[in-house]
């Protein structure tokens, strides 16, 4: 209904003929046995242009194009908005609202000293605008002429006095005039049978938006999809809510009664459940989830099975078929930190993609799987959307890049709140099985957890006084553990505490097996007193440590023979240790050095560290033995706790 031209006539002809009162009416309106369709007229006959230039002359005002022709084809309409305006009134009707509330004063108060636009237009609306509706619950249909496109048509507010907010604003007559005709149709669109020649046209549209975004085609899918749902067209929703979902991953999605459809359930029912999973769900906690699921068809044990595994991160996407194939290839890659990797297997896979059914477009389950769904970043989710799928033929989007930099250098990059890096500690092994690790380095008993973010389970993890048999000197690190492009195993510890005289490296114990590497990173700043921050390498193979060094500040402690390229009198030079070359946000002379000493980890070793999968993914933990010693005779320790970290 947009363009140049619009035909009241015909506009307001089709919205008399598709007429039929809501289902709560029809007992009121039945009185000729045809739910009311000839007995209720919406509007009158039409104003003659003498009739309307008195009004114009009355009011001072030519009335906006769009308005004027309305009139001129019926003079007043039933619009019927549900808990707002009944009734527009005619030419003999309208009249100037001049504000009888003094809502003008209110609205200006709340301006600012930097109002917008926008802001400043509805302050004064009040007090300029024509009042258009004779029958409402408390609301106004006010035309603002200070308010006006370049076409000279005036602004619609829609004020429903009861609500407490602010006016829905329109930009003309005519687009308010469209949205009733829309929310008239959304009214009754589970009526069946509500059916005419624009359900039916929305019907279609729904139906070519369905396989225009299985073509991969979703910029142009979308528009129809919202328009339709408009108009509340079955199925439009959910169509939808699929196409911002992948857009937007972390968002929260209704699919309503199709969550309980045995087709659907794999895919929907454990989307449904990662809010109240995460611990986000605010309305009334479990229960209260629960019973919305029952109410919606699924059964409680199945609803109360799906969120303890979605909680428990044991919850595992298995769709059918190639595409089913292909997600578990994604997932064992993913959950070893090869997320990129992961990611290149499901866009292969894509094209195999098969719906379960018509109402689903897109693998939305893949976002509930607890290792692969973090890695649907909304860019790759917007090229699934634009790949070809299910069958359907188009063109393959360009893929998105790879989102893990090579190397370990992204180690001193900030944080995104600016603030620098907190400290870190890895192990790596080389050619061992990263399953391995919980026997090398992890205390007694220790064993993988299921993927987890290992953000989360290092600051949650408890102190040593908070566990029986662990002694307060004792260092004990929850890691996280995976398998670099270069096959080297690691466990890495992305919360560390401070570095001090009595750290033992783990590489001997590490390297039973083959060569391990430790480095370690003192947090850059400190809450214990200002001690410079310290940086520790060492090297081991076969239970015997090789070499290592540990910077403090400018000084250096080494020991083996340290291969040049690793020298830390060559990669931590002298003024590298000015604490006055450190200002906020920016590299410090100490993030120099340890800048050289990563870059040159993986240039001589070939190591690196998945930023992806440790920053933003999941993976296996695991609590790994003390990185400290006992204290020997004669020497002390402190333990501090500070905001819920241990020092």
């Amino acid at each position: 209904m947009s363009g140049e031209s619009f035909n009241w006539h015909d506009f307001l002809g089709r919205w008399q003929e598709e007429w039929v009162p809501r289902a709560d009416e029809d007992e009121e309106r039945d009185a000729e046995g045809d739910g009311g369709r000839s007995a209720f007229r919406l509007g009158r006959p039409g104003a003659q242009e003498p009739a309307i230039a008195a009004a114009e002359e009355r009011l001072g005002r030519r009335l906006p194009t769009s308005y004027r022709e309305f009139l001129a084809v019926s003079d007043g309409w039933h619009v019927e908005q549900t808990a707002g305006v009944y009734q527009l009134g005619g030419v003999a009707d309208i009249g100037w609202f001049r504000d009888p509330y003094d809502m003008t004063p209110l609205y200006e108060e709340n301006l600012g000293d930097h109002p917008r636009e926008e802001d400043v237009l509805l302050a004064g609306m009040w007090r300029r605008a024509l009042r258009l509706e004779t029958d409402s619950d408390m609301s106004y249909a006010l035309l603002d002429p200070g308010d006006s496109d370049r076409d000279g048509e005036w602004a619609l507010y829609v004020y429903k006095g009861w609500s407490g907010e602010l006016p829905d604003r329109y930009p003309s007559f005519r687009a308010y005039m469209e949205a009733m005709y829309r929310a008239f149709h959304a009214d009754r669109a589970e009526r069946p049978d509500f059916v005419n020649a624009t359900t039916r046209a929305q019907d279609a549209q729904v139906e070519e938006a369905r396989l225009l975004a299985l073509r991969g085609r979703h910029e142009e899918a979308l528009p129809l999809v919202e328009e339709a749902l408009s108009f509340g067209r079955p199925h439009s929703r959910v169509l939808l809510n699929q196409l911002r979902h992948l857009s937007a991953p972390r968002s929260s999605r209704d699919y309503g009664f199709l969550v309980a459809d045995p087709r659907y359930l794999p895919e929907l029912l454990p989307t449904a459940a990662t809010t109240p999973a995460r611990g986000e769900w605010r309305l009334g906690g479990d229960d209260h989830w629960l019973g919305m699921m029952t109410a919606r068809g699924v059964p409680r044990e199945t609803a109360e099975a799906v969120l303890g595994t979605m909680r428990d991160g044991t919850h595992r996407y298995a769709p059918p078929g190639p595409w089913g194939r292909a997600v578990s290839e994604a997932r064992e890659a993913a959950r070893w930190g090869a997320t990129d990797a992961a990611w290149r297997i499901l866009r292969d896979a894509l094209p195999r993609w098969e719906a379960p059914g018509p109402s689903l477009i897109a693998p939305i389950g893949l976002l509930a799987d607890p290792v692969l769904g973090p890695l649907i970043t909304p860019e790759r989710g917007r090229e699934i959307l634009a790949t070809p799928r299910d069958g359907e033929a188009g063109p393959a989007p360009d893929p998105v890049p790879d989102l893990d930099p090579p190397g370990l250098a992204w180690l001193t990059e900030p944080a995104p709140n600016r603030r620098s890096p907190e400290g870190y500690r890895c192990v790596w092994v080389e050619g061992t099985d990263p399953a391995r690790l919980p026997a090398l380095i992890g205390e007694e008993g220790a064993e993988l957890s299921a993927p987890a973010d290992p953000r989360e389970a290092s600051w949650r993890a408890p102190g040593p006084h908070d566990r029986e048999g662990v002694e307060l000197w004792e260092d004990r690190a929850v890691v996280a553990v995976g398998r670099t492009a270069e096959a080297w195993a690691f466990a890495f510890d992305g919360c560390s505490h401070h570095l001090n005289n009595l750290c033992s490296s783990p590489a001997r114990a590490a390297s039973t097996s083959g060569r391990a590497v430790v480095v370690w990173r003192d947090p850059r700043h400190s809450a214990t007193g200002g001690h410079p921050a310290a940086f520790h390498l060492s090297v081991a193979e076969h239970g015997e440590e090789l070499y290592a060094f540990t910077v403090r500040g400018t000084e250096i402690k080494r020991s083996g023979m340290i291969p040049e390229a690793l020298d830390p009198a060559r990669l931590f030079r002298p003024e590298d240790g000015d604490p006055e070359g450190e200002q906020d946000g920016e590299p410090d002379g100490e993030q120099d050095g340890e800048l050289r000493v990563l870059e040159a980890l993986h240039t001589e070793l070939g190591l690196s560290l998945p930023r992806f999968a440790l920053t933003r993914g999941r993976l296996h933990t695991f609590t790994t033995r003390s990185w400290t010693r006992a204290p020997r005779e004669g020497e002390g320790f402190a333990y501090v706790s500070i905001g819920g970290h241990r020092r």
